[in-house]
């Protein structure tokens, strides 16, 4: 089974035992969290699709949380001295599609 599911603001393709990396959710490593707002659902050739959401829920396990790398933003004005640096880490969690129900 396949679903297209809504996580933090963003859609993520999921299947039964799929590792991800999605924006950093509450919780500690070892939780359980479902997302139950399904866009998309298909199985075989069978094909549901969402207006605006299917009933169902994904479960996902938490594995960890992280930062990403390190982006750096640069700032110049030409000719006027100015210049600024500006950096971020992007925080981050993996999670394991535990279980599909639709």
């Amino acid at each position: 089974m396949l679903a297209v599911v809504e996580i933090a603001g963003q859609q993520f393709e999921v299947e039964q035992n799929k590792k991800l990396v999605v924006p950093l959710l509450e919780g500690n490593p070892g939780d359980t969290v479902e997302f139950d707002n399904i866009l998309l659902a298909k199985e075989g050739n069978d094909i549901k699709i969402g207006l605006p959401s299917i009933k169902g829920k994904v479960t996902a396990k938490i594995l960890d949380h992280g930062k990403g790398d390190r982006v750096l933003v640069f700032h110049k004005k030409r000719r006027k001295g100015h210049r600024k640096l500006n950096g971020h880490r992007t925080k981050f969690t993996s999670i394991e599609i535990t279980n599909i129900a639709i």
